[in-house]
């Protein structure tokens, strides 16, 4: 049976072919010369072979201790670059990315994220998802998963690096025929049903202290995100969604944002990795920066939004 490799055992012996004795091994290695003179016996015995003749002033190789000693000497230069190399890798990203994210946000966030990190990090290289459906991130081989909203309990290990709130919105067009409503106008209001959101057709609006209950029945229902969008474009009816995707559209008259007084509850934003003790320094880079997006974007948010 194949013994296992000990590769103290490996250095000690050729420390003290370098420096000459077990004296110099000791003081250069820091430790007690009897420790070194162990351990070097021990590895003779599991070789079964004498590697050094040792005489009272120094200690020199036998022919099979030369030989060992080359094979020794490159291997533990082979083991402390590779040790090197996975250090090298926890400290500075490298290699390639491979994340995923919902369709919505990856397009209004994470493509920008993506931009500053390869400027930030040239070395990289990154490949993006942006997709509704959830992906199993150990199945995919993905490294990073991007989640919007309220999260399922899970095996992966998550980090919440913001917030968003959903708001409602129409086409000016549709804004303008509808007038100045409130959420007790709900019910008798044109909407665009998303089968994405965990209530459809029930809102929870609050102001301050006030809280309004209510439902609609939708004219239309989609069961993605952007065909919502096209239906609510096409001033069909009121469509509800992230501020992140509309914030852009809304403050530039693109489209109108109702109940503006008014707060629907806010979601939450994860940064979710696959089960692992340790995440490479690349994940750990991009989700920085990611947060600290999510930082600016809700400072900007606070500025513009009503007291909840």
């Amino acid at each position: 049976m194949s013994k296992l490799l000990n590769l103290n055992r490996l250095a000690y012996f050729t420390t003290v072919i370098e420096a000459g004795s077990f004296t110099a091994a000791a003081d250069r290695l820091n430790v007690a010369k009897a420790v070194v003179s162990h351990q070097v016996g021990r590895l003779e015995e599991e070789l079964a072979v004498t590697l050094l003749v040792r005489s009272t002033r120094r200690v020199r190789p036998t022919d099979a201790g030369r030989q060992f000693y080359e094979r020794a000497s490159q291997l533990l230069r082979e083991a402390e670059s590779a040790f090197a190399d996975v250090a090298r890798h926890t400290e500075e990203p490298t290699g390639l990315l491979r994340l995923t994210a919902p369709l919505d946000y990856g397009t209004a966030v994470v493509a920008e994220t993506i931009a500053t990190y390869l400027k930030t990090y040239p070395q990289m290289r990154v490949e993006a998802n942006f997709d509704d459906m959830v992906s199993n991130l150990v199945d995919d081989e993905r490294d990073l998963g991007i989640r919007v909203g309220w999260l399922a309990d899970s095996s992966n290990v998550s980090r919440k690096i913001g917030t968003f709130h959903q708001v409602v919105v129409a086409s000016p067009a549709l804004a303008a025929r509808l007038g100045p409503v409130s959420p007790a106008d709900t019910p008798r209001l044109p909407w665009i049903g998303n089968e994405a959101l965990r209530h459809i057709g029930r809102l929870s609006f609050s102001r301050g202290d006030e809280q309004v209950l209510t439902e609609f029945s939708p004219l239309v229902t989609c069961d993605k995100t952007a065909a919502v969008y096209a239906c609510m474009r096409s001033g069909i009816g009121l469509g509800i969604f992230p501020d992140f995707s509309v914030a852009a559209e809304v403050q530039s008259g693109r489209l109108v944002r109702m109940f503006p007084d008014w707060l629907l509850p806010s979601g939450g934003i994860y940064a979710v990795f696959p089960p692992a003790r340790f995440r490479p320094a690349k994940v750990r880079a991009f989700v920085d920066l990611l947060a600290e997006t999510e930082r600016r974007r809700s400072a900007a948010r606070k500025m513009s939004q009503p007291s909840a």
